[in-house]
């Protein structure tokens, strides 16, 4: 079984959260940083825990989709509806990758505009390299991912 490329998507992913628990702990300021904007850190700056239950829900969803990559590269044990989860998990990743390098060029918000081009253009690439990533996995493993009884 080949299982690089679920090993670099779960590394990224689980990166994700990480970083997803740092923004939370660096407060208003990694907020702005992260691109999740000016609203959200001004609600972190006010004490309210809104958007550390946020960030946090989001590091727990990525943490599970690590897991996934995992699971279905053999490395631990067969999670639920893995042949269903790991191609929703690649799909919604190559979606935001692809979708993200369009953005800065066709919706003109302020927040859009105010995280620039750069920003879209290399969360668009890592985000795709993940989505790829657990498409490669599905695609090299497929057998195993689909076979219960294995």
């Amino acid at each position: 079984m080949k299982k690089w490329s679920f090993v670099i998507g779960s590394v990224l992913t689980a990166l994700g959260a990480v970083l997803h628990f740092a923004i939370i702990i660096g407060g208003p300021d990694w907020y702005r940083a992260s691109g999740a904007g000016e609203k959200l850190a001004q609600i972190a700056a006010s004490g309210s825990l809104y958007p550390a239950f946020l960030g946090t829900c989001l590091a727990f969803i990525f943490l599970g989709w690590s897991a996934y990559a995992l699971s279905g590269a053999g490395l631990i044990g067969r999670l639920p509806l893995l042949k269903f989860a790991l191609p929703a998990i690649a799909l919604l990743c190559t979606v935001r990758g692809v979708y993200g390098f369009f953005v800065p060029f066709f919706v003109k918000t302020g927040y859009v505009i105010n995280l620039g081009v750069g920003f879209w253009v290399y969360s668009s690439l890592i985000w795709l390299t993940i989505g790829l990533s657990y498409f490669a996995g599905i695609s090299l493993n497929w057998t195993y991912i689909a076979n219960k009884h294995e």
